[in-house]
């Protein structure tokens, strides 16, 4: 399965709504399967933008999955990517540039833009 950025950044966005400190159990966002979203839970925690990841399967395939909160990380990189046009100026920017829009890229070029943002605004 193929890494999803936009998937990520709706998982982010999900996990953050839901404002106690439990799990969350089979999160589900329109357009996506389990199997989808299961998989990219599981890339967030490997990568520590998730605090935690539990899994089930049954018959070869997700049968219930567990997520925990977002950690410090996970809270930087959503923010980073919070505004509808500074992700889309970001994603653009990578295309542009002939870049894979691999979390480091994400990270850097999001704060590229949003310096250029507050530069802009300082007036520098």
């Amino acid at each position: 399965m193929q890494r999803d950025m936009e998937l990520i950044r709706k998982i982010l966005f999900k996990i953050e709504e839901m404002v106690d400190n439990t799990a969350k159990y089979n999160i589900k966002i329109d357009g996506y399967t389990m199997d989808q979203i299961a998989y990219h839970c599981a890339i967030l925690y490997e990568g520590g933008y998730v605090f935690n990841y539990k899994v089930q399967y049954s018959d070869n395939k997700v049968h219930y999955f567990e997520v925990g909160r977002l950690t410090w990380e996970g809270h930087e990189f959503l923010d980073k990517i919070r505004e509808e046009s500074i992700w889309n100026d970001t994603k653009n920017a990578i295309k542009e540039k002939g870049l894979p829009l691999v979390f480091d890229i994400v990270k850097s070029m999001s704060t590229g833009i949003i310096t250029q943002v507050i530069n802009s605004y300082l007036g520098m």
